[in-house]
């Protein structure tokens, strides 16, 4: 009889958090050391290993759930030259209501909980080290927390109404799945814990990250962002004036560069390349195009689709489904391979900021907020009715060209959140839109071998 190990996805732990087998435990493994060794006495050195490994973590989503998602809300389609999976799977050609083995997926749940894992090692190793201060201990898990909330949000908005598990403290005895309420609810708390803790950190960072935090490089700083995700998971609880009283506090600002934000940095080997980025008008077979509803769709003048959308020469076809697909444009964002990926921009609080105040009948507040979005793609004030119904239809469709095919994705939790998952458009591929995945495989199984 043959016995299959079973592994819950989330205590995957690679590089700095890989336990030597139990052979060799006693001989230390200076490239793969074990958690004890840092959970205890860490020195400063080892501290900023944790959080250069956190932060390289926290990136792991990014390729699939941007690709996977992308398809699902029909911002992109995803083609496979080497696997016809990604078109038949990720279209709902091959399964109209997602399995716990739905294809392709893997990456968009074992990475957000790795960075979560990370996270965790991190805390515990600076509660239980002397060679940082207070001060410090507060800005290394301030920052910690703030990256939890956001790697949470990514199952959580996948698995959605399936719920996810919050408490993976103990990987062997993981909490058990709570419903996606409970879930934002934590993960608010998360991000509230992390954004006190920031607000206790001093003036200065006892610590080094990347230049996608260059302009957020302080404890206050890294509290704007944490506001600012505050104030996305705030508008997925419909909690219109947490939204507000949360942009108050983050890096939002009306008239200022819609474009910054924290980024996810890519480089040369060992770095990885960015995933989403492919040669202009190149011939490739394995990359996502624009779906064809964007260009149709766009308002004449829209200056979004010439500085996202990249016309080719030569369209990219795809034969693995159904039907053929083909699209004439490729993703135009990227100057090479290795340029950041931002994953939350001053253009979406903006966005935050017209939802909220329209929520909360603030007209005049909204329609200010969607003509600076409207202004920013050279298209014309906004002219048309101010119901709610009205205001959030527009809010709606700039979401989908200012934040199109950005990390993690919008539209499909959008659409989602209103009730309009009808209006993604699935007639060229003959598929089907998901409303959420299945628990995965991994974590089932898990339950199953806990429960016996």
């Amino acid at each position: 009889m043959k016995i299959k190990k079973i592994i819950p996805i989330y205590t995957l732990i690679t590089g700095l958090l890989f336990v030597t087998s139990c052979e060799l435990q006693d001989i230390p493994d200076a490239n793969n050391p074990s958690v004890s060794s840092v959970t205890s006495n860490a020195t400063v050195g080892q501290l900023q290993n944790l959080i250069t490994g956190l932060e390289s973590r926290s990136k792991e989503y990014v390729g699939t759930a941007s690709n996977a998602f992308g398809t699902f809300d029909r911002d992109i389609w995803y083609f496979n030259g080497a696997d016809p999976r990604n078109v038949q799977y990720w279209t709902g050609q091959a399964e109209a209501v997602p399995s716990s083995t739905f294809y392709g997926v893997d990456a968009a749940y074992t990475g957000p909980y790795s960075a979560i894992k990370q996270a965790n090692v991190l805390i515990s190793a600076v509660n239980n080290t002397s060679s940082v201060t207070e001060t410090q201990k507060n800005a290394i898990i301030g920052f910690a927390k703030t990256i939890q909330g956001y790697q949470y949000l990514v199952p959580a908005n996948s698995l959605y109404q399936n719920g996810i598990r919050i408490d993976v403290s103990d990987p062997l005895n993981p909490g058990p799945f709570v419903s996606y309420t409970e879930a934002l609810t934590a993960i608010k708390k998360i991000l509230d814990e992390g954004y006190t803790a920031l607000s206790n950190a001093g003036s200065t960072l006892p610590f080094t990250l990347t230049k996608g935090y260059t302009d957020f490089n302080t404890p206050a700083g890294l509290g704007k962002v944490n506001r600012a995700l505050a104030a996305r998971v705030a508008i997925y609880q419909k909690d219109w004036q947490g939204a507000l009283d949360a942009l108050s506090k983050s890096f939002f600002n009306l008239n200022g560069d819609l474009n910054i934000g924290p980024a996810h940095v890519y480089g040369n080997p060992p770095e990885t390349y960015n995933p989403l980025y492919f040669v202009l008008d190149a011939s490739y077979n394995s990359g996502a195009v624009v779906h064809p509803s964007l260009i149709a769709d766009a308002l004449p003048g829209d200056s979004r689709v010439k500085t996202k959308f990249f016309h080719r020469t030569t369209p990219l076809v795809s034969t693995a489904g159904k039907v053929a697909l083909s699209s004439e444009y490729q993703d135009k964002r990227w100057a090479d391979a290795t340029s950041p990926i931002k994953y939350i921009r001053n253009e979406e609080l903006v966005l935050i900021y017209a939802e909220a105040s329209a929520q909360l009948n603030k007209t005049v507040d909204a329609v200010t907020a969607i003509n600076i979005i409207r202004s920013s793609a050279n298209l014309a004030p906004y002219t048309g009715a101010t119901d709610l119904g009205s205001l959030i239809t527009e809010i709606l469709f700039q979401r989908r060209y200012s934040l199109w095919f950005e990390p993690a994705a919008h539209r499909w939790i959008d659409l989602r959140r209103y009730g309009r998952l009808n209006e993604i458009p699935v007639a060229l591929d003959k598929g089907v839109v998901f409303t959420q995945l299945a628990i995965p495989i991994s974590e089932v199984n898990w339950d199953k071998f806990k429960n016996k």
